[in-house]
């Protein structure tokens, strides 16, 4: 399985490639999945570009993305998107379109009822563990841990030197992670390494311009389906090693 991440925190700003509307994402999902991703994720923003839980801006989203791909689709409910945790729960309870899979990340307050909250209502957690937090014990001693679809392991370190080491210290303070799936992933200098990591120690990969901008080889990266195909490349070839 290969995650795709179409935009993430970054912007216009950051690379024209970047999908922001409802069409955009929709675009750059579909040709994603042309190139082998099996699962979408992304951040639904307003017309000026800020993230957003809000019905208005969620359903529309994911509506034009699910057309689009055909495939699991998933969005962060976070403190980035809502920094308010009860209001981050009230507006989970209130969207009229749901996702098949949100991101909650776990060393955020407000994280288990976030997490309640998307399961009473049908919606899969792929529960956040972050390498410069304290998320990895919240979630070895969380009672609802056991019930989500799957760990996603960010490993926040850019160095591509280091982020290797940084994502195995992350995995073994996961430990057994409640038998739950886990797929690491890397951002910017470390995306790559780690998603070499990734590809030797399970059957999960993730990539896209939310995580990095650039192709393994230093290139700008022009689209997602373009990091999409590196990185089934990529993972091709660290399985066989």
């Amino acid at each position: 399985m290969i995650q795709v991440c179409l935009n993430g925190r970054r912007g216009a700003g950051d690379s024209a490639a970047v999908p922001m509307s409802p069409e955009a994402l929709a675009r750059s999902a579909f040709a994603a999945v042309c190139a082998g991703a099996s699962e979408v994720h992304f951040r639904p923003r307003t017309p000026c570009g800020s993230g957003s839980l809000s019905p208005r801006v969620v359903g529309p989203a994911v509506e034009a993305v699910r057309a689009a791909a055909g495939v699991p689709v998933g969005l962060p409910a976070d403190a980035w998107a809502e920094p308010d945790p009860e209001r981050r729960v009230d507006r989970v309870r209130s969207w009229t379109v749901l996702p098949d899979l949100v991101s909650v990340d776990w060393h955020e307050d407000g994280a288990e009822e976030v997490a309640a909250a998307l399961m009473e209502r049908g919606v899969a957690v792929q529960a956040v563990i972050r390498s410069d937090t304290d998320a990895a014990r919240r979630f070895t001693v969380s009672r609802s841990a056991p019930a989500v679809r799957r760990v996603l392991a960010r490993v926040v370190d850019p160095d591509a030197a280091t982020a290797g080491d940084t994502a195995r210290s992350l995995l073994d303070g996961l430990g057994a992670a409640h038998g739950v799936p886990v797929l690491p992933h890397g951002v910017d200098g470390g995306a790559w390494p780690v998603l070499r990591l990734a590809a030797r120690t399970g059957p999960d990969v993730r990539t896209g311009l939310g995580d990095v901008l650039r192709l393994p080889d230093g290139r700008p990266a022009k689209s997602n389906a373009r990091l999409v195909t590196a990185a089934a490349r990529l993972a091709d070839a660290g399985r066989r090693t």
